[in-house]
């Protein structure tokens, strides 16, 4: 059995989900309603949340916490009702390091609805490499273990 074709419909949502996370600025998290279905689920390293004001809370937070926060897909497989994203996220930290753009390299998976509305959303990435190694004090202590346990 052929996994189903993936609809032009389905490339054309994925496509409206990517322009929105690329262009993603404060005034936008209102607007996440357009693209998540009212009962979407969301789950990252650190939240798993349902509905859309516990989404866009979660990233009226990422602007609150960070400077200029970004999206940039690298890359993109849309199968079926489903995608599967590559990503980088550019930032600076607000309280140290402040205006030396960071980098976390992820991935997403997005399952759509009949609507083309993301109705699960899971992000994939390494939040110690990725993000802990990059904190002053936090940063030194997993350095630390990651050169401990690969000895």
């Amino acid at each position: 059995m052929h996994p189903p074709e993936t609809t032009i419909a389905t490339e054309e949502a994925v496509t409206r989900v990517i322009a929105f996370f690329e262009n993603l600025s404060p005034a936008d998290v209102a607007t996440i309603g357009q693209f998540y279905g009212p009962q979407a689920r969301f789950k990252d390293p650190f939240n798993e949340v349902v509905g859309v004001p516990a989404i866009q809370g979660i990233f009226a937070h990422m602007f609150e916490a960070l400077e200029q926060p970004r999206f940039v897909v690298t890359g993109r497989v849309v199968q079926g009702q489903q995608c599967f994203l590559t990503w980088d996220f550019l930032f600076a930290f607000k309280d140290f390091h402040k205006g030396v753009t960071q980098t976390v390299r992820g991935a997403s998976h997005l399952v759509l609805d009949e609507q083309g509305l993301v109705s699960l959303h899971r992000d994939y990435w390494d939040a110690a490499e990725e993000l802990y190694e990059k904190l002053p004090v936090v940063g030194a202590l997993m350095r630390w273990l990651k050169k401990r346990a690969n000895s």
